[in-house]
């Protein structure tokens, strides 16, 4: 007996140390935490209960046989974040690199089948040189065996991946089919070929930063949602953004209280819009004024500018926030922007978690770059989500709401629950200026003539009463008061009961 408790805390120790004292001391070289490290810094302490530790891989080839390590380079198991149950994986780059293995698969696939049953997020950290080329198919099944969980899971419990490391090659479709990526600047990259084959391939030369770093994915290509300065700080973000998901597809957005009264009015938001049309204003000055606290966690804050999304809480429960940002582009929806907030609104909808949409947005940005990329299908994206999300919805349009936009923006003919117009709003086919040019090109070249039809043509409809003599909106608001009309209305929509046709799934235009 005391043999086997011998062997066990020797099998132990040997797990804990993964890749021997020197790899540990390279890992920290670099500025990065080690697998455990990183574990025991997301979850709360103590609270961590480890599976499979003793897992070594089954390799007899290219001299792999003598060497095994216990856990085979992934730490996996499950723990709280704030009291609340998640499963996680951490990669550990110290043993083969964190590359992936056969028996390194089935452990992560052990948890993640683990958090499907119980209904838990599930978090996996990446840090991994790619598949264990000693094993061949081996670990390409083992990726495929991931893959097919990662689907399984998605809109049942969330996925976040943070790349905290190399993620390359087929490594890399494991956290683009999860919900979030968050990646480390300097010290995380991800590509599907590094850059030794596209110099080969292209005969373009590019750094690993440049390539497939923090920066290019959350500014350029928009894969990643956030980048942080180290792992420190990312990993203690990532317990804020937990705390605002659900647990699954079957429980309600997570309640918190709040000292922040639902009834607090905001006599700032009465000169936010500036009376020229022309002039922008900050909407994410909006969306603080009116969360909870201040406290709005915004989701690709870098990519697509001109449309802002994330989470707040309104009334102490959990929102999603899409909105239309004046500062860049004039809040025009683009390709970019449209997929970015379908994306987000898709997962919101998942997972029971209501939405709030302030609106002002000129139209669809006009264009060959944007008509060539395919902006009708990118365009439809958005507006598929909005119209076949079932959760509470509550529009706010702050000024201009024209054309197509109008309708993709969560209006009330997408089946809007709660649609507010502040006074400022004007809601159109098009901005008065070009619609005058239009129906009155006869008197083009007349400057008073189309002056005078222009202010004519602005106070026939660039208001927000005609929508409202229609049903279209449900009351014209001071924008003071938006923080107080909203929560009610949640409040009211707490338990809406809505369901779509059956279908096995829809075809959302990709």
């Amino acid at each position: 007996m005391h043999d086997i408790i011998r062997q066990l805390e020797d099998k132990r120790q040997q797990a804990r140390l993964g890749g021997g004292e020197n790899r540990i001391e390279k890992q920290h070289a670099k500025g990065k935490l080690t697998a455990r490290e990183r574990i025991e810094t997301l979850l709360d302490p103590g609270s961590f209960e480890e599976w499979d530790m003793f897992v070594e891989h089954r390799c007899k080839d290219f001299g792999m046989a003598g060497q095994t390590t216990p856990g085979d380079g992934v730490v996996t198991g499950y723990g709280t974040v704030n009291g609340r149950l998640i499963f996680v994986f951490s990669q550990d780059f110290t043993v083969f690199g964190g590359s992936l293995s056969e028996a390194h698969a089935e452990k992560i696939c052990k948890i993640m089948d683990q958090a499907m049953k119980v209904g838990a997020p599930i978090v996996g950290i990446n840090d991994s040189g790619g598949a264990r080329i000693q094993e061949g198919i081996e670990s390409l099944a083992g990726y495929a065996d991931v893959f097919q969980r990662n689907v399984m899971a998605s809109g049942v419990v969330p996925q976040i991946s943070i790349v905290m490391g190399p993620c390359a090659g087929g490594a890399v479709y494991s956290p683009a089919m999860t919900d979030f990526i968050f990646m480390v600047r300097d010290t995380s990259y991800m590509f599907v070929t590094g850059p030794d084959v596209v110099k080969t391939v292209t005969h373009e030369e590019v750094t690993l930063e440049e390539l497939g770093g923090a920066s290019t994915h959350t500014v350029k290509s928009g894969v990643a949602h956030r980048a942080f300065d180290n792992d420190m700080e990312a990993l203690l973000y990532m317990r804020r953004f937990i705390d605002f998901l659900p647990s699954s597809n079957r429980e309600k957005p997570p309640h918190r209280q709040t000292p922040d009264s639902h009834e607090r009015v905001e006599d700032s938001l009465d000169t936010l819009v500036p009376d020229n049309p022309n002039k922008p204003y900050d909407m994410k000055e909006l969306i603080e004024k009116v969360v909870d606290e201040g406290d709005f966690f915004e989701l690709q804050p870098d990519y697509a500018k001109n449309i802002i999304v994330g989470f707040g809480r309104m009334d102490g429960s959990t929102v999603g926030f899409v909105a239309n940002q004046p500062m860049v582009l004039a809040g025009c929806l683009d390709i970019d922007s449209s997929i970015k907030a379908a994306r987000f609104v898709r997962f919101c909808d998942s997972f029971n978690i209501p939405l709030v949409t302030f609106v002002d947005v000129p139209g669809f940005l006009p264009g060959t770059v944007q008509e060539y990329g395919g902006i009708i299908k990118h365009g439809a994206k958005l507006l598929y989500a909005f119209a076949e999300a079932t959760v509470p919805k509550a529009t706010v349009i702050t000024r201009k709401a024209y054309g197509g936009a109008y309708d993709v923006m969560s209006s009330k003919h997408l089946r809007g629950d709660v649609n507010f117009a502040w006074p400022s709003a004007e809601i159109a086919v098009m901005g008065p200026k070009g619609a005058v040019e239009i129906i009155f090109r006869q008197d083009m070249g007349d400057e008073k003539k189309i002056s005078e039809r222009t202010d004519e043509y602005r106070r026939a409809f660039a208001n927000p009463f005609i929508a409202g003599h229609r049903g279209f909106i449900d009351d014209v608001i001071m924008p003071r008061d938006t923080r107080v009309r909203l929560c009610r209305s949640l409040r009211m929509l707490q338990n809406k009961k809505l369901e779509n046709p059956w279908k096995k799934h829809g075809n959302i235009p990709l």
